[in-house]
């Protein structure tokens, strides 16, 4: 017998290698850029791609040159077109593809800019399959193109006739990226944030502008339904900060904040500071110690300060971790800044407006009669909760959660709301079971579209689905960042569907609105022959699938989610889950909306579905149709 002292993983120099930085952006993506994803979520990286490349822009027009930005998106192919002064003609290789290059070093240059370390552009460079610049400056032009970062052609100066700036395209790596697509909606909701913060900015996307003239006071003409608040917009504006607020009917806090223009989703301590200015505003202002709960229950607002050399919490920039104004360690605190600023004019305007303030005053006073109506019964549905939870059969939880706030891989959490048994116990044992919770419901849910929020705590299954969301406080106890609705592509599914969208809505629009909510996409047929399977999410894809496959295959027709074995689950909810998001649009009433889709039978509705009633063939009894509406 040979003896040796060599160990297993032994640790050696061999083991030490140094990335160049081309590659350790692309070997570890999530540092740079976040959560990968697929452009099913407004933070996956292919936005943030297209933010890194604007924020160049944003920059410049903050400087004082180029008030136009143009967008073009053409299937996976994304252009930036700016009008500023363009990247010196001798540094436009460097400053896309050397890491730690660029101007805003220079705090005299760019002051209060969004990017400040030197890493967006080139991230975009290193994760795209195809990455052009172009920049146009006094009379000349120079281009480079790349592919994964490396540079592949070096085109020479060049006269050039077109006004100075520049332009960049890029293609996202479908290697890292994988499945991916724009989807407009989230492509126009950052378009518009930009034109909120950034008066006498045109931005353009395929051809649509974007401007605003009021800022943030435009941004919640935008958010809100002005029939359903309960005051007109407080529009508050000081040097380097700008406030906007009102309070509605939903239930929830909905905020927007912002720091230099940047958009920061995850809020931060200048969102934080303002919810406490609020509080303590409103209670100086009322001379009474109201429940904090009251003061902001239905508020929407929104918050922007400029901060010098901010600091955030990730490369992604969607949260302020700055707690002054700027690097200089006797500048104010941020807190103390916001809280000067609401104090004094927030306080003013309520003197000024008294209609305003009597109409804040009794917004504030029936959340306090809503709170303590339902707090006996919050308290028996916690200590029910609270048992079931020692042996509950409904949820199998996961072992990280979104707001474990020190785990990267929280983005990932996904809870799965399914019916019955089958599905579920397939999707359990198919899961990761690190970042994939799955919720069974028993059968139909409660139809809420008319209910107060009694019945959350009344209800037992509502209720045990409300605390394994984490949704006590609102969104900060959030415990999964998708929530999932997976039920079976037939009539009862689409109808536990719906009811489960108008729990949603009803009491939990903010949810909604902030892209957490998505209905799981699986496949309705598998199509096989000895060699291949090609799973089927339409009939489109099954005729495809049949002729690419040839005679003599096995087509199946999965009739509910039970059907699909563990082992096919696990690639429909993992690497090539496909999901689609459910996107409130901008003014939606929702109170209209769920009365009309899911209130009591109303005329209007059975003469939509007469009208708009799609069948396979070519005939319809109008008898039928008339049955089929006054049934639905």
């Amino acid at each position: 017998m040979t003896m040796t002292n060599k160990k297993p993983n032994a640790y050696t120099e061999d083991n030490i290698r140094t990335l160049e930085p081309r590659e350790h952006i692309r070997l570890r993506p999530g540092m740079y850029i976040g959560k990968l994803g697929d452009g099913s979520s407004q933070e996956d990286g292919i936005y943030v791609l297209l933010k890194e490349v604007i924020d160049n822009a944003i920059d410049e027009h903050m400087q004082g040159y180029g008030n136009c930005i143009e967008v073009t998106i053409e299937d996976k192919r994304v252009s930036v077109r700016d009008y500023g002064r363009g990247i010196p003609l001798g540094k436009v290789i460097d400053c896309v593809s050397k890491i730690n290059t660029g101007a805003k070093y220079d705090s005299e240059a760019f002051q209060k800019s969004i990017g400040l370390n030197g890493v967006g552009t080139k991230a975009v460079n290193a994760l795209s399959s195809y990455f052009m610049v172009q920049s146009i400056r006094e009379g000349k032009t120079k281009i480079a193109e790349f592919e994964r970062g490396v540079l592949v052609k070096d085109h020479p100066l060049k006269p050039c006739t077109e006004p100075d700036g520049t332009l960049v395209v890029f293609e996202p790596d479908d290697t890292i990226f994988k499945h991916f697509k724009f989807i407009p909606q989230f492509v126009e909701n950052l378009l518009w944030n930009y034109a909120f913060l950034n008066a006498g900015l045109t931005l353009t996307f395929n051809g649509k502008k974007f401007v605003s003239q009021d800022g943030l006071l435009d941004l919640l003409r935008r958010k809100v339904n002005e029939e359903e608040i309960r005051y007109p917009i407080i529009h508050l504006k000081g040097k380097d900060i700008e406030i906007a607020m009102t309070h509605g009917s939903q239930y929830g806090e909905d905020y927007y904040s912002f720091v230099n223009g940047q958009y920061t989703s995850q809020g931060g301590t200048h969102q934080q500071a303002f919810r406490e200015a609020i509080v303590k505003t409103v209670r100086e202002f009322y001379k009474k110690d109201f429940d904090t709960t009251d003061i902001r229950a239905s508020i929407v607002a929104a918050i922007s300060i400029r901060v010098q050399e901010p600091i955030f919490e990730s490369q992604t920039k969607t949260k302020l971790g700055s707690t002054n104004l700027s690097p200089d360690p006797k500048s104010p605190t941020i807190r103390a800044f916001v809280n000067d600023f609401v104090k004094k004019e927030l306080d003013n305007y309520l003197h000024q407006h008294p209609e305003t303030a009597e109409a804040l005053l009794k917004r504030i006073q029936q959340s306090e009669k809503e709170r303590n109506e339902i707090a006996g019964i919050r308290k028996l549905a916690k200590e029910r909760v609270k048992k079931a939870s020692l042996h509950n059969s409904k949820l199998r939880d996961c072992r990280i959660h979104f707001n474990d706030s020190n785990k990267e891989e929280r983005f990932e959490t996904t809870i799965f709301i399914t019916e019955g048994d089958s599905a579920s116990g397939s999707m359990t044992k198919a899961r990761d079971v690190r970042t994939q919770a799955v919720f069974s419901l028993r059968g139909k849910p409660l139809n809420c579209w008319n209910a107060s929020k009694k019945v959350v705590y009344e209800n037992e299954e509502l209720n045990l689905l409300h605390h394994a969301l984490g949704l006590d406080e609102g969104l900060e106890g959030l415990r999964y960042n998708r929530v999932v609705i997976a039920t079976d592509a037939d009539t009862d599914g689409m109808h536990i569907r719906l009811l489960l969208l108008t729990f949603f809505l009803r009491f939990y629009p903010d949810l909604v609105r902030h892209g957490h909510v998505y209905i799981l996409e699986t496949p309705l047929f598998r199509v096989r022959n000895k060699k291949q399977t090609i799973y089927c999410y339409s009939e489109q894809e099954k005729v495809q699938a049949v002729e690419k496959l040839g005679k003599g295959v096995e087509i199946t027709r999965f009739k509910g989610l039970g059907e699909i074995s563990p082992e096919e689950f696990k690639q429909f909810i993992g690497e090539d889950m496909r999901l689609e998001p459910v996107i409130l649009q901008e003014h939606t009433n929702i109170e209209k909306l769920l009365s009309y889709y899911m209130g009591s039978n109303t005329s209007e509705r059975q003469n939509f579905i007469i009208n708009n009633l799609r069948i396979e063939t070519d005939t319809l009894d109008p008898r039928l149709a008339e049955r089929v509406a006054l049934e639905a």
